[in-house]
């Protein structure tokens, strides 16, 4: 299970999320001449993270009560040994304006794949060598890269 590495996450990192996205004409609608991409739609400033199985029921309540897979205990009876819980804190948002951060790409066989873009690139890093993240598994900036990363998602709208 991939993500349950972000049961590693920190007081204080960083969890950022993007999406799949297609540009929207509002007079005309679906802009067809647009190809779909990756864009970055916020991030979390990390409270707290682990596995939902490692939490007390005080603690699940508190701070996870309103997730989803918390609120109905038939899921998370299903769920809670894989289920990786993320709080974020008060420095978390969601952008007002998507930021595209793919382009096209191929992998080793020629299938199309989103990759990070070069300029993003200068900004997060190549996640050592694997620029797809199409779909992908969690990917860690390198420590070189951290400060240029949050600087860039602190200063966008």
């Amino acid at each position: 299970m991939p993500k349950r590495s972000l049961r590693q996450l920190q007081p204080g990192d960083f969890l950022v999320f993007y999406c799949g996205l297609q540009r929207w004409d509002s007079k005309k609608g679906w802009n067809h001449d647009s190809r779909p991409a990756l864009y970055l739609a916020g991030y979390f400033e990390v409270t707290l993270a682990g596995m939902a199985g490692d939490f007390d029921k005080k603690t699940l309540l508190s701070e996870f009560g309103k997730n989803f897979h918390v609120r109905y205990p038939t899921v998370f009876a299903r769920q809670k040994d894989e289920l990786v819980l993320v709080k974020g804190g008060p420095g978390s948002r969601l952008f007002k304006t998507a930021r595209q951060i793919s382009v096209d790409g191929k992998d080793r066989t020629g299938k199309a794949l989103k990759v990070l873009s070069p300029a993003m690139r200068k900004v997060f890093g190549d996640f050592g060598g694997r620029v797809s993240i199409q779909r992908s598994p969690p990917r860690w900036v390198e420590p070189r890269f951290v400060g240029e990363a949050i600087g860039y998602l602190t200063d966008l709208e």
